[in-house]
């Protein structure tokens, strides 16, 4: 069957972003030169800008694909929480090392270029991650016993367990699966999040 020309530009888009995922595994997106680029995928550099108007714009695109990869960790989290506070942690926990595990090179990315990549790559970053919390302050608002809170409470804890499970995975990034230091740090993330729960049972929001 004849590939079509929108077939074969998606294929090579596919490919540029692929490529650069993969060479920023040793190196920051500011130090990516579109020419290394190119040459990995086997184009010419001027192809490069039928694709992309920049390496900057190049990493966008790859900030989303990884935050969707992140907010796609969210998710299941919250669709798998039940009411029992151990539960929710120990399998928030198992979730957060196995999408670590399967989407290495997404979340590798994310902590390096979260601080060392471009103004608008570590705004863009910021930017979903915000969202998320968003999100979780939403879920959070439905469970027993916070109707006591603030809204700037529940966007407060919402933020703590959002930031938890962003560093916990830039940890995750640094250890090999099924090792002693990956088993450490989940387990320092379960109990992190314990006392967050406990201080949070026992919070009433002031006027």
């Amino acid at each position: 069957m004849t590939e079509s020309r929108v077939e074969r530009k998606e294929r090579t888009r596919r490919a540029i972003l692929d490529a650069a995922l993969a060479l920023c595994d040793d190196t920051t997106l500011v130090a990516l030169s579109l020419r290394q680029v190119a040459k990995e995928v086997g184009i010419v550099p001027t192809a490069f800008y039928r694709h992309f108007p920049s390496i900057e714009d190049l990493g966008l695109a790859l900030v989303e694909e990884s935050l969707d990869t992140l907010r796609a960790l969210l998710r299941e989290l919250r669709r798998t929480a039940g009411e029992d506070a151990g539960t929710i942690i120990d399998g928030s926990v198992d979730v957060l090392v196995e999408q670590v595990r399967r989407h290495h090179a997404h979340f590798a990315f994310l902590a390096r270029e979260r601080f060392a990549g471009p103004a608008g790559v570590r705004s863009a970053i910021a930017h979903g991650i915000e969202l998320a919390e968003r999100e979780l302050a939403t879920d959070l608002a439905h469970l027993p016993g916070t109707d006591v809170w603030s809204e700037p409470d529940l966007q407060t804890l919402s933020a703590l367990i959002v930031g938890a499970m962003v560093t916990t995975a830039e940890r995750l990034v640094g250890a090999e699966p099924g090792s002693a230091a990956e088993r450490r740090i989940a387990d320092a993330t379960r109990t992190q999040l314990r006392m967050l729960l406990v201080g949070a049972r026992n919070w009433t929001s002031r006027d």
